[in-house]
């Protein structure tokens, strides 16, 4: 049975090497196509902007509502 999987294996080597050395020859003959369609940057960044600010505003408005929170928390813990 070792014999069998010894000869499988060697013969299995130069068949992988000739599939590599396909797939990187019919990558490097293939055309680079372009892609035009890049998407709306602009609008992205603004959506990210937008939801940063949010965020940022609704942590100024609510930090301190959860500051008592948590001290009420905790004092009720320690009792």
């Amino acid at each position: 049975m070792k014999r069998v999987t010894n000869r499988l294996s060697a013969a299995s080597l130069p068949l992988l090497c000739c599939q590599w050395l396909f797939v990187v020859i019919a990558l490097r003959v293939l055309p680079q196509r372009e892609d035009r369609e890049r998407g709306d940057v602009p609008g992205w960044v603004m959506i990210t902007l937008m939801s940063a600010i949010l965020v940022a505003g609704l942590l100024a408005i609510a930090t301190p509502a959860l500051g008592d929170l948590f001290n009420q928390a905790m004092s009720k813990v320690g009792k």
